[in-house]
């Protein structure tokens, strides 16, 4: 797991204009120009440079998530699903962390990039060696707008929070399949593995592709 892109200081990231229609067609536009990325570049590698460039400016400005896909739950994280290929190439999820929510420690099993909109996390990277599950270097924070990877090949395991305890934090996702549907693994503090399968916390959809409202 790596970080690809980072937010310069002086921000380069935006806020929405309060009372503003979600600008949903930034989300089209991202959704149409990653599936020609894919038809343009196959290997792992340009994926997720040129995967993770076109997530670091969507996440760059913060007014097209409709609020709907932006809900935290009281109980628990929450994943919601906002496209998947027609071919089920990859996936765009907006994950929505309540006051100091966590994941437990799991893997993805395919390539992902992972893009802060609101807020910032903190992520704990493992990996196994000999058999154990051991923490792979320090704690690291992704503040808003920064990028990064995982995949089997990068780095695939960790464990994702919530950096604040009194605010809501929101990380766009892209994986390499529909995510919700892949059987992966969470994994006890010993390593000891455990299915699961995430489903998604939404039954509909945003709708991306109505462009009779002038602008869209």
């Amino acid at each position: 797991m790596s970080q690809i892109a980072e937010a310069p200081v002086g921000a380069s990231v935006h806020d929405a204009t309060p009372d503003a229609a979600p600008r949903i067609e930034r989300l089209r536009d991202f959704v149409v120009s990653f599936a020609e990325m894919l038809d343009a570049h196959s290997s792992e590698a340009d994926v997720l440079k040129h995967g993770g460039a076109l997530l670091s400016k969507l996440v760059a400005v913060d007014d097209w998530l409709p609020e709907d896909f932006a809900q935290p739950d009281p109980e628990r994280y929450r994943q919601y699903l906002l496209h998947t290929d027609s071919r089920e190439r990859f996936s765009v999820v907006s994950f929505v962390w309540g006051p100091g929510q966590s994941t437990p420690i799991h893997n993805h099993t395919v390539w992902g990039l992972i893009g802060v909109l609101r807020g910032a996390e903190d992520g704990q990277r493992f990996r196994f060696d000999q058999g154990n599950l051991i923490e792979d270097g320090h704690l690291e924070r992704l503040e808003r707008g920064a990028v990064e990877t995982v995949s089997p090949t990068v780095g695939d395991i960790h464990r994702v929070s919530n950096a604040f305890s009194d605010r809501t934090s929101i990380s766009i996702h892209v994986y390499g399949a529909n995510i919700g549907g892949v059987s992966r693994s969470v994994f006890a503090p010993d390593g000891t593995p455990k299915t699961f399968i995430s489903g998604y916390s939404n039954s509909r959809l945003p709708n991306l592709w109505d462009r009779s409202i002038a602008g869209r």
